[in-house]
């Protein structure tokens, strides 16, 4: 249990659920990072055992969503973000990448594990343009009523909306579809959504492998294909290059021989555009 202070109203005690892993936990473990626990660490290894580049494919998805959110400051306007699942804050963050290109950019991060509420609560102390809140995309009515969600965000003007790596953790009964209109419904015209998503369409063997470790450690994990990831961006206009696996949607800089074989990735990525 953690207590504190918090913009001078004191902060519910937190039950960090250090006994059981956790889907944001194990990205952390899968990225190299520190922010987890014993749990988290046996529990990726499990998922590790079928798919041993399961860290290539949280590598490669952390630098589409890099790619994604400077293509939406730099080429669509966008200065404000809504980055929902968003995991323990680690190297390149929405907030460091997109005020690199400007200053003044604005992020609130949700996240449904109290520990990323307590670790990105004191990274951001000191950032008025950025916030973390205790939030699960499954709830987005919740989400979107938040004081500090609606301080910090204009939504009379565009955003960018982020569900990178945490729609495959929302089963088929919790409609995903259902959960991104609701907010596709919420936001401007001008706004953009990016998404990324696991899939057993490419190494359907290793991919399932993953799918049940999770499972067998208490994470809901549901691959999807292509068609049913594309299917989320209903009402959306996907922008150029449509769905692609992520270690090629726009990633000029890397020579294709140079990336890391699609099967060993099976995470597909794309942004979608609310006209």
């Amino acid at each position: 249990m953690v207590t504190g202070q918090g913009d001078g109203q004191s902060v519910e005690a937190l039950d960090l659920r250090t006994d059981q892993p956790h889907s944001a936990r194990m990205y952390d473990y899968l990225l190299g990072g520190k922010d987890h626990y014993t749990v988290d660490a046996e529990a990726a290894e499990a998922a590790l055992a079928p798919f041993p580049l399961l860290r290539t494919a949280a590598r490669e998805n952390r630098a589409f969503l890099g790619r994604a959110v400077r293509h939406l400051v730099r080429e669509a306007g966008i200065r404000q973000f809504l980055d929902l699942g968003s995991g323990l804050p680690t190297a390149e963050n929405v907030h460091q990448v997109a005020q690199r290109v400007d200053p003044l950019s604005r992020v609130v991060y949700v996240d449904n594990d109290p520990i990323v509420l307590v670790h990105g609560s004191a990274l951001l102390a000191r950032d008025a343009l950025t916030a973390v809140i205790q939030g699960d995309i499954r709830q987005p009515e919740a989400v979107l009523s938040d004081p500090q969600v609606r301080s910090l965000l204009d939504f009379e003007q565009p955003m960018g909306v982020l569900a990178v790596a945490v729609l495959h953790f929302v089963s088929d009964e919790e409609d995903p579809e259902g959960l991104v209109g609701t907010l596709r419904e919420a936001v401007a015209p001008g706004s953009h959504f990016i998404l990324s998503h696991a899939t057993a369409d490419i190494a359907p063997e290793a991919a399932m492998g993953v799918q049940r470790a999770y499972r067998a450690q208490g994470v809901p994990l549901t691959l999807r294909d292509r068609d049913r990831f594309t299917g989320l961006f209903e009402g959306l206009s996907l922008i150029d290059p449509g769905v692609q696996v992520v270690c090629d949607w726009r990633n000029d800089d890397v020579a294709e021989a140079d990336r890391p074989d699609r099967a060993d990735v099976s995470w597909y990525g794309g942004i979608g555009r609310l006209d």
